[in-house]
């Protein structure tokens, strides 16, 4: 393990690190870090806290993944980081622990490209394949389900959840909860229709896509509220695996189980 860390890293003799990673130049690795195989820290990047890395991730200089929450709840009590595997987090990106009142969990998924400068905030859920890009900024209990980006400079306020394969689009200021497959962006930032270059690149049937835009019509683009819209989603529409999630994700919000209103 030693020949594949370098002899400047200062790493914790209780971290527990794979024999098949590697630790570069002038990196800090605490005590309580656990880092899987085949993944790499680039020269500079502090890793601590309760902090665990799965396998081949690339992690670049001068990252900082696993301090304290910037919350001033936060009273020292035990909380973490969970990353999962083969996920790219560039130069400089921050990463924060949870707290207890967030779940006491920080958590990324699979797959994921975080971008320079990016900050993911205490108890955030980004899940897989999302793409966040430079300078994006997730505050605490921020949720972003699978294949959404995070075009740069967006910042997403607390509590706000993002459905799946929604594309925010740069210098947005997100405060309310986003629908499935949309496309918003603006200060504040608005729904402006459908994701149809994204739903197409991730191989999204064309019927599919079709219920999607006549869902999207009827919530944005006929004059009804949402739950008139949703009745009318479920009694005109086909089911698609797309369209029930989007109905469920709506149906989430208006029950209270969300940060947020729903953007509309």
């Amino acid at each position: 393990m030693t020949e594949r860390i370098h002899p400047t890293a200062a790493v914790h003799p209780g971290a527990q690190i794979s024999d098949s990673a590697l630790v570069g130049a002038y990196v800090i690795i605490g005590e309580n870090v656990k880092i899987g195989p085949g993944t790499e820290i680039g020269a500079h990047a502090v890793i601590e806290g309760y902090t665990e890395i799965g396998s081949e991730n690339r992690v670049f200089t001068g990252a900082v993944i696993g301090s304290i929450p910037q919350d001033l709840k936060y009273m020292g009590e035990r909380t973490e980081v969970i990353i999962g595997d083969r996920n790219t987090i560039r130069e400089f990106v921050t990463i924060n622990s949870g707290t207890v009142g967030g779940g006491g969990k920080t958590v990324i998924g699979s797959d994921n490209l975080i971008m320079a400068y990016s900050h993911i905030a205490h108890d955030c859920r980004v899940s897989n394949h999302v793409v966040m890009a430079n300078g994006a900024t997730l505050g605490g209990h921020v949720v972003l389900e699978d294949r959404v980006i995070v075009s740069g400079l967006t910042a997403l306020h607390h509590f706000v959840r993002v459905g799946r394969l929604t594309m925010l689009g740069g210098c947005s200021k997100v405060v309310i909860d986003v629908p499935p497959y949309a496309l918003c962006e603006g200060n504040p930032a608005k729904v402006y229709g459908l994701n149809v270059v994204g739903l197409r690149r991730n191989l999204i049937p064309l019927e599919n896509r079709n219920c999607l835009k006549k869902a999207f019509k009827l919530l944005y683009g006929s004059g009804l509220n949402c739950s008139q819209a949703i009745d009318r989603i479920r009694g005109e529409i086909t089911q698609t695996a797309e369209i029930k999630h989007l109905v469920e994700f709506i149906e989430k919000i208006s029950e209270g189980k969300s940060g947020r209103a729903f953007q509309k």
